[in-house]
């Protein structure tokens, strides 16, 4: 299998998208990074179910904001591709819909490539995703994405691969503040009200020599949404309000939106909202 990748790739040290890739069922994954997954989940039995339900609420989320009239997606972090990936949601929405994925990883790259090569309305982009400058100054950006018109940042699962001294959320608010009104986040972030839980996966992904940043509370990544105006995750019809929720209930037809899962055993999972700049 390793022939499939470029050639400078280490293979011997796990890669988040290549866990991620493994966890969703793909096959474009290492043994150190099933190794790492396989470590991580004795720790959280939900491993496999967490990565699915925040694969889910990316589908649902990109429908949501395509139905609302935004053409424009900035997939940042996009990861290897899957089924369902942000332009086949948004194209099957909206056809005239936009979308420039942004990853530092080559093999994504490699990979993302050739899944669009009959897309011209998808891109992708290697670029360091804290680089905003870079991202909004790229020719597939340019091609794509009028910022003078509404985008949609996509930050699924990704902040809490960064550390605080890259101030994540500092970097979104300096791009959503080069964005036009009527512009929106698609926001996961994995988060623990429990102190120990958090530094338990925090620690264990940087033992693998992984570059992470950490599970933060749910308090510290709703920093994110400051400033912006959040969606209600009810569907249509049982509509309690806007808030953030567990993503694995957020718009689902068949769940009752929840701030955090309903068993208290399970310590840790991905807090989710939609929100837009006004």
């Amino acid at each position: 299998m390793a022939d499939r990748f470029p050639p400078h790739i280490n293979m011997d040290t796990p890669s988040i998208a290549r866990m991620y890739d493994y966890l969703l069922g793909g096959k474009d994954n290492f043994e150190a990074d099933r190794e790492a997954c396989e470590e991580l989940a004795k720790g959280i039995p939900e491993l496999v179910a967490f990565a699915n339900d925040n694969r889910a609420f990316l589908g649902r989320a990109v429908e949501y904001v395509s139905r609302q009239g935004v053409e424009q997606f900035l997939d940042l972090g996009a990861g290897l591709p899957t089924t369902e990936n942000t332009h086949h949601v948004a194209q099957r929405a909206n056809p005239r819909a936009r979308v420039v994925y942004v990853d530092h990883d080559p093999i994504v790259l490699a990979h993302g490539r050739a899944l669009v090569t009959d897309s011209a309305g998808t891109a992708f982009l290697m670029a360091d995703i804290r680089d905003t400058d870079q991202i909004l100054s790229a020719p597939e950006t340019h091609r794509l994405i009028d910022t003078d018109q509404p985008v949609c940042v996509m930050l699924v699962s990704l902040l809490h691969c960064l550390p605080d001294e890259s101030d994540p959320f500092g970097m979104v608010r300096s791009l959503l503040d080069r964005l036009a009104p009527g512009s929106c986040v698609i926001f996961s972030h994995i988060v623990s009200d429990d102190p120990e839980a958090a530094a338990w996966m925090t620690e264990k992904i940087h033992s693998f020599g992984t570059p992470w940043g950490r599970v933060r509370s749910p308090e510290e990544a709703s920093a994110v949404f400051s400033g912006l105006e959040l969606v209600s995750p009810w569907i249509d019809g049982r509509d309690q309000g806007p808030r953030a929720v567990d993503c694995a209930t957020w718009r689902h037809p068949d769940r009752e939106p929840l701030q955090r899962p309903d068993d208290p055993e399970i310590k840790r999972w991905e807090m989710s909202g939609v929100a837009f700049k006004r």
